[in-house]
């Protein structure tokens, strides 16, 4: 067998650098401080986890016990998550739901953050139980506020009497032309005093219409045992304030003198919230006139009048969500020694630049070549100059719970760090009581990461690569090149009642074309919008406008001295020609014009990556082919770049790679081990990457390496026959002459846990280079991996629907792997590693020796074929007495899979011998 290597950079020109000098001291000197970090990371770039506590139901030596798991498998901390209850008191079995903010809930927070802290973990504390924030606390005049609209026909004449519910609050009264069904709003009178408008046609052509202050009414979701109650009005200062001093301060006073790391708040899934009392006063004052007489525009739309109430009714919900959500947290979470992480984005009507003002901005999603509220988290701090992004990672990972493998894991992380995500919060880690057996716990719909995995042994390898990877994506600066500025005026422009999310708007706004366009012509991208050009500029070398409308003609006029001070920009589609208001302005047109003329407007997406290339060379240009499936992001040292590349496609590929980089030689780094591999050229460079496989490349004036690639592989031992495979938990021990499916077995068709794979073999001689172990097989399979799908409808927040089915299993890897689904290795005796990505290779060369050898493969499945025999759940009892607190997903997809070692297996030298 002869194979060309795969993963590593080779070129004929690294001869011709191999001489360079050096440039400076410190270049040499900043590269080589990050690479001993690369080598060594940090605890704080470690992954971490979200801890469920179900009920909550947990005991102190289970809530030690899973700590310490976490600590030993390479995690650096948990945020604390109370959820719905999985399991009914039993004191038989010592199962107990304590009642969220209860003295028992509270003690077990006391004792998780002090043995966190002694092992040295960080604990973070999600100031709610289930989410949106709210609860018990919030009443009904402090709840989720909406409007809505009553049209009944006049009566002889006469206003009609319109029924109202709780809490329900009658705030305008019109008179209007048309009937229920269809009526103009420029006909539309104010009733004052009760009296009917004299109108241009009888009773019979007129309508009248009521707009009715209310509430959703909506509780908050997966709410732990006491936690029930409304979802509170994110508008409203008081009603946060309510919740900050009945939920946060007894849960932070839980942790003593210790405050916890971070308090949290998920996504903002206030569904419907439209409304607030103070919205007539606060609108008034913030824009000048009363929104109250226009109320029948704001419904009906349609005109430009219209869009101009809708635009400035969706700015000021924005700044009040700002105010007396986001600043109000933030202030709070520092007056009590610790930071405010935020999920900044779904509804209400936060924007890109509402993310300034919380301490640590996170995202979500994996939607690489569309609109993500990943991208959206990591592009505001890269446009603030903050650091650290964090991502709830892994949420649709891989339906039904347990069915998430280790390359699912990598081939989603891989596209977040490739978004900017440098701070990975594994959806999660599910408690779980030892007296409920296997598998456990879980949530209803995610990935489970605990040692109830059968492949959890494998946890410590992955997390050290996340962590790697997280440490080094910190370095420096972000350097992508491209700037999109996102239209937030065209998006409130286009709120209505019921209808409040920027961040939903620009799913549609911000094209999957457009932003293929860009990645697919070598280069990466941040979204920024008018408010952070208007305070911080243009940070990127060249800007993007989507087709818009409205611009601001402040921003304007900061891209104008943006361009004159040397950047570049490009529109799309149209240009702007209105300010923020909906007017016409002169010089919206005449800047417009003046910046957007020639080759810097294209008339659709299909002209995009052209035109960008006459504005600036590409980052990382791919030729003849590779550009759909490779990702890259770049951070900017001192006097280095980094480069990390990702194959996101279950296919190999091979191509040539050109670095924007002004180094013209670097080093690859293992992200695997943090060491250095070797010398790369930033020209006319040869790539090979496996599916799903990742390379790091540094290129500065310090010196490098040897030259990477040299030579192909040769098979020196086939170790693919003669296996004895022992299944640890069934005490039972099989020869296979071949290698064999666990499924083929009706004995272990159900089996999951660890196997060994054990056997001898002989060496005439130790080898005289690099020896590796290498397991080859594997098919891709039929999907869109190198651009995910939406693996999950969206809801009208932008933000995956987990309502809609019969979309798919979510994120996952499109490849059927030789190993089913990881494995560790040992020879002789001694670890050789981990193996649960391609290429499955390890280097052995150290661990061998001439004569016989002893080889050790424990192998590891999936819970889904234990968990495919047990007869299904009867959560009826549970639903009884709490109510239908969870649904869980894809249970029809718990099905026995292949399992074990399925691909050829052997020695491989690389070169000559």
């Amino acid at each position: 067998m002869k194979k060309v290597y795969s993963g590593l950079f080779r070129s004929a020109a690294l001869a011709g650098v191999v001489g360079l000098s050096l440039s400076g001291v410190g270049a040499v000197a900043q590269v080589a401080a990050v690479e001993r970090g690369f080598v060594s990371p940090p605890n704080e770039a470690k992954p971490m986890v979200r801890w469920w506590w179900f009920g909550p139901a947990v005991e102190k030596p289970e809530i030690r016990r899973e700590l310490e798991q976490m600590k030993a498998d390479g995690l650096g901390g948990a945020e604390l998550a109370f959820v719905y209850p999985e399991v009914l008191d039993d004191a038989a079995k010592g199962l107990k739901n304590e009642a969220f903010l209860s003295p028992g809930m509270l003690g077990a927070v006391t004792y998780a953050q002090a043995e966190g802290r002694r092992l040295g973990l960080r604990i973070d504390l999600t100031l709610c139980s289930g989410w949106p924030y709210g609860g018990p606390a919030t009443t009904l005049e402090e709840a989720a506020g909406r409007l809505r609209m009553v049209a009944l026909p006049l009566a002889n004449g006469a206003l009609p009497m319109v029924k109202l519910g709780d809490g329900d609050q009658v705030v305008g009264r019109f008179v209007a032309q048309g009937d229920a069904k269809k009526w103009d709003a420029a006909t539309a009178k104010p009733v004052t005093d009760g009296a009917v408008p004299a109108g241009s046609s009888s009773s019979s052509d007129r309508v009248a219409l009521f707009f009715v202050a209310g509430h959703t009414k909506q509780m908050v979701k997966r709410a732990a045992v006491g936690a029930e109650g409304y979802v509170l009005d994110p508008f409203s200062k008081e009603a946060v304030a309510t919740h900050l001093k009945a939920v946060g301060e007894p849960l932070v006073k839980a942790f003593g003198g210790t405050p916890p790391y971070a308090i949290f708040s998920d996504s903002l899934e206030a569904y419907g919230a439209d409304w607030t009392p103070k919205l007539p006063e606060e609108f008034k004052k913030r824009r000048g006139y009363d929104l109250m007489v226009h109320l029948p525009e704001l419904w009906a739309g349609g005109t430009a009048a219209a869009d101009k109430v809708r635009h400035d009714y969706g700015r000021t919900l924005t700044e009040l969500v700002d105010d007396n959500y986001l600043v109000q947290i933030n202030d709070w979470a520092k007056a009590h020694g610790t930071k405010f992480r935020s999920q900044t984005y779904g509804e209400p009507a936060v924007s890109l630049s509402s993310q300034r003002l919380v301490d640590l901005a996170e995202g979500e999603g994996p939607q690489w070549r569309a609109f993500s509220t990943l991208r959206w988290a990591t592009s505001a701090n890269h446009d603030f100059g903050k650091t650290v992004t964090s991502g709830e990672t892994f949420t649709w990972l891989h339906s039904p719970v347990f069915r998430a493998t280790p390359l699912d894991m990598k081939a989603e992380a891989d596209i977040d760090f490739i978004m900017g995500e440098n701070q990975l919060i594994y959806h999660g880690w599910p408690y779980s009581a030892p007296q409920v057996g296997e598998p456990g716990w879980s949530l209803y719909a995610a990935a489970v990461f605990n040692d109830h995995n059968p492949w959890h042994p494998v946890m410590p390898a992955v997390s050290s690569y996340i962590g790697r990877m997280s440490y080094l994506m910190r370095q420096g600066k972000a350097a992508n090149q491209v700037a999109v500025l996102l239209p937030t005026d065209d998006a409130w422009a286009g709120f209505s009642p019921g209808k409040v999310t920027v961040s939903g708007a620009m799913a549609k706004l911000i094209s999957p074309g457009l932003m293929s366009a860009v990645l697919m012509a070598g280069y990466n991208l941040d979204y920024t919008d008018a408010d952070a050009v208007n305070r911080v500029g243009v940070g990127h070398p060249v800007l993007v406008l989507p087709p818009t409308d409205r611009i601001p003609v402040e921003t304007l006029r900061k891209i104008a001295a943006y361009v004159k001070g040397g950047g570049k920009v490009v529109a799309v589609g149209r240009v702007p020609s209105m300010d923020e208001e909906g007017a016409a302005s002169a010089e919206v047109t005449r800047l417009a014009g003046e910046l957007f003329g020639g080759e810097h407007f294209v008339a659709d997406v299909g002209g995009l990556g052209e035109a960008l290339r006459k504005l600036a060379a590409p980052d990382l240009l791919m030729t003849p082919g590779g550009s759909e499936a490779v990702g890259f992001i770049r951070r900017k040292l001192t006097d280095g770049d980094v480069y990390f590349v990702v194959n996101t496609s279950n296919e190999a590929v091979k191509a040539t790679a050109r670095f924007g980089t002004s180094y013209k030689v670097g080093a690859q780094w293992n992200p695997e081990t943090g060491a250095e591999v070797g010398m790369v050229s930033a020209a006319d460079t040869a790539i090979e990457l496996a599916p799903y496989e990742s390379a790091v490349y540094v290129f500065s004036g310090r010196p490098a390496g040897n030259a990477v690639g040299a030579g192909e592989f040769t098979a020196v031992n086939d170790l693919s026959r003669d296996w004895k495979v022992t299944f640890t938990s069934a005490a039972k021990t099989v020869n296979e002459a071949a290698l064999t499916d666990w499924m083929a077995d009706p004995a272990t068709l159900h089996y999951s846990g660890e196997a060994v794979y054990s056997r001898e073999f002989t060496l005439a001689a130790a080898p005289k280079g690099p020896v590796y172990l290498e397991i080859e097989g594997g098919k891709a399979l039929p999907g869109s991996p190198s651009s995910p799908p939406e693996h999950r409808a969206l809801g009208a927040d932008g933000l995956p629907d987990p309502k809609v089915t019969g979309t798919g299993p979510g994120m996952h890897a499109y490849f059927e792997p030789p190993i089913r689904e990881a494995a560790l290795v040992t020879i002789n005796g001694n670890a050789a590693g981990a193996l649960w990505h391609p290429p499955y290779r390890l280097d052995v060369s150290k661990l061998l020796k001439p004569g016989v050898n002893h080889i050790e493969i424990k192998v590891y499945n999936t819970a889904l074929n234990a968990w495919s025999a047990l007869p299904p759940h009867d959560y009826k009892p549970l639903v009884e007495k709490y109510g239908d607190r969870f649904q869980m997903q894809d249970l029809n997809r718990v099905q026995a899979l292949p399992s074990g070692l399925l691909g050829s297996i052997h020695l491989v030298t690389q070169g000559a011998q």
